[in-house]
């Protein structure tokens, strides 16, 4: 089974000895071997996600947010994470930033990612447009706010906090935002529409597996806690 995958830590990312690993890429690895399939990561960007489903260039990504649009483009596993949105500051927070209301409030300058959800929160809460930069990736995102370009960039916070944790001398801090603004959203895997059949397996493989002592240990090794795991129990299909 080919998976896409993006960098960004703790869901994906690559090893100093170039091995994938990741919450996300350690769950689609198993469930690939207990449905008897071989397992190939393939790298790619976050615009190239659903496209590269709909061409046949991989069989399942990466965890992605499930919206009203994406469900017109794809299939959606039952959740796999639930997320907090969060915002990556320079460290010491110098504009005092809270949230999306508090950018917008400050006139500061939003970093987003295209196509990701956070973009359209920010407009919804009052972010003006022209206040937003829109990135490719994490990194240059992240790089846009240590360099001054952008004075945050908001993703789900335990992405930045997963960016902090491998990039400890980054001069950057990562600030959740208030549940009050972007309650926590469910994220799941992604597949071809039509490939039912795989997306149903996945779902049964992911059934006898999701809040286990085993996938629990997992997600703590990559800073999850036990709230986090709860909360996607709690998601749409996990019954």
């Amino acid at each position: 089974m080919k998976f896409a995958w993006l960098s960004e830590p703790p869901f994906c990312f690559r090893e100093a000895g170039g091995v994938v690993r990741g919450c996300d890429v350690e769950l689609a690895e198993l469930v690939a071997g207990r449905l008897g399939l071989g397992f190939a990561p393939v790298e790619a960007s976050f615009a190239e996600l659903l496209p590269g489903l709909a061409g046949g260039r991989w069989q399942m990504t990466t965890g992605l947010f499930v919206t009203e649009d994406r469900q017109k483009l794809a299939l959606f596993s039952r959740p796999i994470w639930a997320l907090v949105d969060g915002l990556l500051v320079r460290r010491g927070n110098p504009l005092g930033l809270s949230g999306y209301a508090s950018v917008a409030g400050a006139g500061a300058v939003l970093a987003v990612i295209r196509d990701q959800v956070q973009h359209r929160s920010a407009l919804d809460l009052g972010v003006a447009e022209g206040r937003i930069l829109v990135f490719g990736t994490y990194a240059e995102a992240a790089a846009a706010v240590a360099s001054g370009k952008a004075d945050a960039y908001a993703s789900v916070w335990r992405a930045h906090a997963g960016f902090l944790t491998q990039n400890p001398e980054a001069a950057l801090e990562a600030v959740e935002a208030p549940v009050g603004e972007a309650a926590p959203a469910f994220g799941a895997f992604a597949f071809a529409l039509g490939e039912d059949a795989l997306c149903d397996a996945v779902n049964g493989a992911l059934a006898g597996y999701l809040g286990s002592v085993e996938h629990r240990r997992m997600m703590a090794r990559h800073g999850f806690g036990t709230v986090e795991v709860d909360r996607l129990l709690g998601g749409p299909g996990a019954g």
